[in-house]
């Protein structure tokens, strides 16, 4: 096989498809979400939470970085194919050491997410090639950086309590700080985003598949808690509330920011950096905001009529909000301004904060689907507007 054999090909009028494979790829990463929510929902501490935002971190990390790469390497070349099936192996290692990565199963957490991370770049360098110098280029500062952050989470892995999550947090720091500096070598210099050769529809969409599989997590806990709780009134409540507040956060992304977002990265001059700041930062945040809620709808769910105590009233109020703010920062980057409908969902949740404490879960929740479903509406209706002549 010649070098450069592994790229997609890419015609004029036609995107690069997410192909079944990655698709394939996506199911380990339903198992990593599932993974963090139940981590957070048994740990509710302070420390827990920053534990699970760590590990949530590195999973959306590895992940991006994978589909990054999908879009420039052809998935359905055989090479690319069974690269994506060895990161799925890793990345099942990876999902099931999350509930013990901050305990006797760090070191695995570890080296799995080392090995993904090193490994899939340098088969990048591999299978690019000389077909594209300045990828070539870009892939030699990323598998650099990579591998020195690799050192520090496997160094992580092995030390343990402070040290580990010291260690770690520096591995973060770097692999999160490299695309905003372009990865910038000595030597080697730095990238620039009008160099990445991004399509931009292919990143856009498995971005808009990951807030899927969120979703799907949401919806699972849902139905998995309420099937196992005495049917009542106050239980079907819950349950309506938890599902129409999935379908009300659905509706806030997929009715117009998915489409806009596909169109304005697609028809861009500069779809590297759309991709760097819309795609890879800040849909983490939605990504976040998604898993707080499945957490809080599992709360409601085994708890509808509790008191009202801090890490629930949290996890209740902040999931919710933390996606609407994802939403407001992903369309203004995409449309270049702030969506009011969202500014005011915030403001409602911001309301809502100091009565939140005395009310029930069951009071609380749908207090906040109300505010998801007013935000959905009210975009809704602003953006289908016709115009005036």
């Amino acid at each position: 096989m010649t070098k450069g054999t592994l790229l997609r090909r890419r015609g004029e009028h036609e995107h690069a498809r997410v192909g079944y494979i990655e698709l394939f790829f996506d199911l380990v990463f339903v198992f990593a979400v599932t993974q963090l929510s139940h981590s957070l929902l048994h740990d509710l501490t302070l420390t827990g939470a920053f534990h699970t935002l760590l590990l949530f971190l590195a999973v959306w990390w590895v992940w991006i970085y994978t589909s990054w790469v999908t879009n420039w390497l052809d998935p359905e070349r055989t090479p690319v194919r069974l690269l994506l099936l060895v990161l799925m192996l890793a990345g099942l290692v990876l999902s099931t050491s999350i509930p013990e990565a901050f305990g006797a199963k760090g070191l695995p957490f570890a080296l799995a997410f080392a090995f993904m991370q090193v490994g899939r770049s340098a088969f990048t360098l591999w299978g690019i090639g000389n077909a594209s110098p300045t990828n070539t280029r870009n892939f030699q500062r990323i598998t650099s950086w990579l591998a020195v952050s690799g050192l520090f989470w496997i160094a992580g892995g092995i030390a343990g309590g402070d040290e580990r999550l010291a260690l770690w947090l520096t591995a973060l720091a770097i692999e999160y700080a490299g695309p905003l500096f372009g990865f910038w070598m000595p030597v080697l210099g730095r990238s620039a985003t009008r160099d990445w050769d991004v399509e931009g529809n292919h990143i856009s969409e498995r971005c808009s598949l990951f807030v899927i599989i969120a979703l799907g997590e949401s919806v699972l806990v849902t139905g998995a808690t309420f099937s196992e709780q005495a049917w009542t009134p106050v239980t079907a409540s819950a349950f309506a509330i938890a599902f129409i507040g999935s379908v009300a956060m659905w509706w806030i992304y997929f009715d117009t920011g998915a489409e806009r977002g596909a169109h304005r990265i697609a028809s861009s001059d500069d779809p590297g950096r759309i991709a760097r700041l819309a795609y890879t930062y800040i849909h983490l945040l939605l990504v976040a905001g998604i898993i707080v809620s499945a957490v809080a709808d599992e709360l409601l769910l085994a708890h509808p009529l509790a008191h009202g105590e801090l890490p629930a009233v949290l996890v209740m109020l902040g999931g919710p909000a933390l996606y609407v703010g994802g939403n407001i920062l992903f369309k203004w980057t995409i449309a270049g301004r702030l969506p009011l409908s969202h500014l005011v969902g915030m403001g409602l949740f911001g309301l809502l904060a100091p009565v939140a404490f005395s009310l029930s879960p069951l009071a609380l929740s749908a207090a906040t689907t109300l505010i998801l479903i007013i935000v959905a509406i009210w975009e809704t209706i602003s953006l289908h507007r016709p115009a005036k002549t």
